[in-house]
């Protein structure tokens, strides 16, 4: 993908100093645009590392696409499933073994209308507790001008794609706890706000609070006091 996507876009890319050359770390970036998995990647590679997603499973089941994904040590998730959780166990065995593993907090492309970052899943967190790895926070924007998931509209043309990494965000307030839900949250939340704060320095603008989708504050409503995340 790295030729074809030199020819799309412009970059802006910065603090790839901040992405140490060896050993296990996790990347957390935003994700507003199906096309950014692409930026993410080469802009990850460009660094010097090997970028290793965790991608929703339906994706590997794409003939051809697939086989590429699993040559290339994709991680697949199935989200909602027991097998989430395995794929959780892949991505610290991979931290563990000293590779460098992209994920999108999140969990799927925000919800936020203007595209800025909406809060996290606990799955970085979790990694980041079970690893003791670095977590790097990495802001990206432009993507979304390849593909904008609010107008499903598709544009071939060069764009500028800005990338910016973050030092890696201080977690150790939370060295060796263990893994709450207050404590989980608390760390996704520090996570998500070290990426807003890159996304708006993108954007030159002030980003909002971290936006939280209808449908999740409704679960949570929904879920009894102390349950589980």
């Amino acid at each position: 993908m790295k030729p074809l996507m030199t020819v799309l876009t412009a970059r802006d890319w910065r603090g790839m100093e901040h992405i140490p050359q060896t050993g296990g770390v996790i990347l957390a970036f935003n994700h507003m645009s199906h096309a950014d998995p692409f930026t993410s990647a080469h802009y990850v590679y460009d660094a010097g590392r090997w970028p290793q997603f965790l991608a929703k499973e339906s994706v590997f089941r794409v003939p051809v696409v697939g086989k590429i994904l699993i040559w290339c040590r994709q991680t697949p998730v199935s989200r909602g499933t027991v097998d989430a959780a395995r794929a959780l166990d892949a991505a610290i065995t991979a931290v563990r073994g000293g590779d460098c593993v992209v994920i999108y907090p999140e969990g799927t492309t925000t919800r936020e209308p203007d595209l800025w970052p909406m809060r996290g899943k606990t799955g970085v967190a979790r990694l980041a507790l079970a690893t003791g790895a670095p977590v790097i926070p990495i802001g990206q924007f432009g993507a979304e001008r390849l593909f904008d998931p609010r107008t499903k509209k598709l544009r071939i043309w060069r764009t500028r794609s800005a990338v910016y990494a973050g030092p890696a965000v201080d977690l150790s307030k939370w060295a060796g706890a263990d893994p709450t839900a207050a404590v989980l949250n608390e760390m996704t939340d520090e996570i998500m706000n070290h990426i807003r704060v890159l996304v708006g320095e993108i954007r030159g603008a002030t980003p909002p609070p971290l936006y939280t989708p209808a449908a999740r504050n409704s679960a949570a409503a929904q879920k009894p006091a102390g349950a589980a995340q």
